[in-house]
C-alpha cells in the first residue's frame, strides 16, 4: 500500500514522502480501514519534526484522525462488519491508504457528515471539550476568549463554547479568515495585528475574559495574561507561533487566575471511563447536527507534504483533509 512515511527527522520535512510499505493486518481487538479521509493535525507537522511529546524513531507514518470503511477484522471484533463507515483515532499511522485502529478509537461516521468532515473531527472537538468542560468547566454566561480561532482546534472551541452557553471572543491574523469564524458562531472578533487585550476589555466592560483558550503560545499568552479575569482560567493548549511562553508566579497570584494544561488524549489515558465519556458527548453532538467542523480543502497522498507546509504557513481555515484514495 502506499503511505506517508517519515524517514529522518527534519525541520524543513525533507525527511517525509510517499511510500510503498506493507498492508497492515489488525490484530486482536482491531479492524483495518480502507481509508476514505485523513486530517492534518498540528501535531503531525510537530512529530515529523521532532517537536513532539511523542517521540517516535523513523521510519513512521504520521497521522491522527482518520475516516473509511472496515477492510478486515481482527479476532474478537464484535459490533462491526466489513464494510461498515467508520472514524478512527490513534496517536499515528493514519496517512495511509489502510490503517489498523482498535476497536476502542472506533465511532460509527455519522450519517449527517462526509467522510471528509468525520475526519476532520475528533482530535480538534475531543481537545475542545476536554479543555473547556474539564479543565476550565466553562459556564453559561462566561467569557470565553479564543485564540487561533480560525484553525480547527480554535473553531471547535468557537463551536463547543457558544453550544455551553458562553460568550464567545475570536482572535486571529486575518480579517478574511475571522469572517468563517463569525459564520461558526463567534459573538465577536479581533485581529491580533493590532493587539487585543484593550478590546477584550472593553468588550467585558473591563472584567477580562473568564477562559482563555490559548493554542498559540508566546506573545498572545503574555498578552492573554493581561486581559484575564479574576479566577479566570488561561488554557495552554499548544505553541503554534513557536515560542513557549513563561510566567512569573506573581502574575496569577496577584490577578486570582489559574493555568492549566490541556491534553485531551494523555486526559483519556488517565481516565479511561472519563475518556469514554468524552468521545460520547461530542459525537452525540455531531449526530445531532450541532456542531460541524469546516474543511479547508481536500488533497491526494501526494499532495500531503505540501498540506503540512500550508498549514505552516497560516494558510488553512478549519481543517486541511489529505484523500489516500485519490
Amino acid at each position: 500500500m502506499r503511505a506517508l512515511v517519515c524517514s529522518e527527522i527534519t525541520d524543513d520535512l525533507t525527511g517525509v514522502e510517499v511510500s510503498e510499505v506493507a498492508t497492515p493486518d489488525p490484530g486482536p481487538g482491531e479492524v483495518r480501514i480502507r481509508v476514505k479521509a485523513t486530517s492534518v493535525n498540528y501535531p503531525d507537522l510537530l512529530l515529523c519534526q521532532g517537536n513532539y511529546q511523542l517521540k517516535l524513531e523513523p521510519p513512521f507514518t504520521p497521522g491522527m484522525d482518520i475516516s473509511g470503511e472496515i477492510d478486515a477484522l481482527g479476532e474478537g471484533v464484535v459490533g462491526f462488519a466489513r464494510g461498515d463507515s467508520v472514524v478512527g483515532g490513534m496517536r499515528y499511522g493514519g496517512f495511509a491508504e489502510f490503517a489498523v485502529v482498535s476497536v476502542q478509537g472506533l465511532q460509527r461516521k455519522p450519517d449527517n457528515m462526509s467522510f471528509a468532515e468525520a475526519a476532520a473531527y475528533s482530535v480538534a472537538y475531543l481537545t475542545a471539550y476536554v479543555a473547556l468542560v474539564r479543565r476550565a468547566n466553562l459556564q453559561a454566561g462566561e467569557t470565553l476568549l479564543v485564540h487561533g480561532a480560525s484553525g480547527g482546534v480554535g473553531m471547535a472551541a468557537v463551536e463547543l463554547g457558544k453550544l455551553l452557553g458562553a460568550s464567545v471572543i475570536a482572535t486571529g491574523g486575518s480579517d478574511l479568515k475571522l469572517d468563517a469564524v463569525v459564520a461558526h458562531g463567534a459573538d465577536s472578533v479581533i485581529n491580533t495585528q493590532g493587539g487585543f487585550k484593550d478590546e477584550v476589555k472593553a468588550l467585558t466592560f473591563g472584567r477580562g475574559a473568564d477562559v482563555i483558550f490559548d493554542p498559540v503560545g508566546g506573545d498572545v499568552f503574555d498578552e492573554s495574561v493581561r486581559c484575564i479575569n479574576f479566577e479566570g482560567r488561561l488554557l495552554v493548549v499548544g505553541f503554534t507561533s513557536g515560542r513557549i511562553a513563561t510566567l512569573s508566579s506573581n502574575m496569577p497570584l496577584i490577578k486570582g487566575f489559574s493555568v492549566l494544561g490541556v491534553r485531551a488524549g494523555e486526559y483519556g489515558r488517565r481516565f479511561p471511563e472519563r475518556g469514554v465519556e468524552n468521545l460520547e458527548q461530542i459525537w452525540q453532538w455531531a449526530r445531532e447536527g450541532k456542531t460541524r467542523p469546516h474543511v479547508h480543502a481536500e488533497l491526494p497522498l501526494d499532495q500531503a507534504v505540501e498540506g503540512f507546509h500550508m498549514l505552516q504557513r497560516r494558510e488553512v481555515v478549519g481543517k486541511l483533509i489529505i484523500r489516500p484514495d485519490a
